[in-house]
């Protein structure tokens, strides 16, 4: 048996020449309690989050003992937290727009917060693009709101260099956009009415 490849073999295997990690853009949706303008600040987010993450999958197992083996069997769905990282301008538009989102689920001086979920849930969409800019793949992230928001590191010697921050978003659970359907996950009915009527 012959295990001789080439350049041409591999070249013909790497579609396209592979995906470029450059090649992303994030639509965030903030809450209308945040900001006046939801539109304005998704349109900067797409300019303005400089790195985020196609999410993982992760499935938990459960191992059944029988006769000094084990049987992994499928556990639970886990979502992971998802972060994105934001170039900062002088607006401050974004980062007022994460504090104040993240004051609304807790309060910073005293211990309350929103009592409606659909007040502080959000969205977003992540969209992995060609190189020619049409999109390859996208994720929806749904019920998303901001656990921790970054610190902006301030010092005399930084040179050459734009302020940036990481946002960390907790995810209610997250599924990817059918081809041709732009907006909306492909999630069964019955999931997305449930989480619908949480929000609600």
């Amino acid at each position: 048996m012959a295990f001789q490849k080439s350049i041409t073999d591999f070249k013909a295997t790497l579609q396209g020449g592979g995906v470029r990690p450059t090649m992303f853009q994030v639509e965030l949706t903030f809450p209308s309690s945040v900001t006046a303008d939801t539109n304005l600040a998704t349109q900067e987010g797409q300019f303005l989050i400089k790195s985020a993450q196609l999410p993982p999958s992760t499935v938990g197992n459960i191992a059944v003992p029988f006769r000094g083996r084990q049987l992994k069997v499928s556990g639970d769905r886990a979502f992971a937290d998802w972060t994105v990282n934001v170039l900062n301008d002088t607006s401050f538009l974004l980062r007022k727009a994460f504090e104040k989102w993240a004051e609304l689920v807790q309060n910073h001086n005293y211990a309350l917060g929103s009592a409606r979920l659909d007040e502080y849930f959000a969205n977003a969409i992540v969209r992995q693009l060609d190189r020619d800019g049409t999109q390859l793949r996208a994720y929806r992230f749904e019920g998303i709101w901001p656990t921790q928001v970054d610190e902006i590191s301030l010092d005399f010697d930084a040179r050459d260099a734009v302020e940036d921050y990481g946002v960390t978003f907790c995810v209610q659970y997250w599924s990817a956009i059918e081809d041709g359907d732009p907006y909306t996950s492909a999630v069964p009915r019955e999931v997305s009415s449930a989480l619908n009527a949480i929000t609600s």
